[in-house]
C-alpha cells in the first residue's frame, strides 16, 4: 500500500480517537489538512483496512466506527445509558463461538460486533440518560 499525507492522518487519527465514525475522522484530519473531504476519508479507511491496520465495528445505532488493529482482539461493550465502549478480550466470548460452531455449525467473529448494556454508573442510577 502506497503510504500517502491522507492515509498517513487518517490512521493517525484512527489511533488518536480509538473508536471513531468517519466524520469524526474527518474533523481530527482537516485541522491538520484542510483540504481532505469525506470520501477521501472513507476511501483510505477501505484502504488501511484492507491492508489489516484498521478495523470497522457496529456500535449499534451508530454509523459504522473505525479502530486501529491492535495485539489483541477485543469486543465492545456499549452502555446504551451514557454511550460509553469498553474494549474486553475477545476470548471472553470463546465459549458463545464454540458453542455456535458446534450447534449450528457456523463461525462467528466477535470482534465485529459490539454487545449492548449498561454501564455499573447507569445500572446504578448515577448518570442522568
Amino acid at each position: 500500500m502506497r503510504v500517502t499525507a491522507q492515509r498517513h492522518h487518517i490512521y493517525d487519527a484512527v489511533n488518536r480517537l480509538r473508536h471513531a465514525t468517519p466524520e469524526t475522522i474527518l474533523a481530527e484530519v482537516t485541522a491538520v489538512l484542510p483540504g481532505v473531504n469525506l470520501s477521501t476519508v472513507y476511501r483510505c479507511l477501505e484502504a488501511l483496512e484492507a491492508a489489516g491496520l484498521v478495523s470497522h465495528t457496529h456500535l449499534g445505532h451508530t454509523p459504522l466506527t473505525y479502530h486501529a488493529i491492535e495485539d489483541h482482539a477485543h469486543i465492545h461493550l456499549v452502555c446504551e445509558g451514557c454511550g460509553q465502549v469498553v474494549s474486553v478480550d475477545a476470548a471472553l466470548a470463546a465459549e458463545l463461538r464454540s458453542r455456535v460452531a458446534r450447534e449450528h455449525g457456523f463461525d462467528i467473529d466477535p470482534t465485529h460486533m459490539a454487545m449492548a448494556g449498561r454501564c455499573s454508573v447507569c445500572r446504578l442510577g448515577g448518570r442522568d440518560d
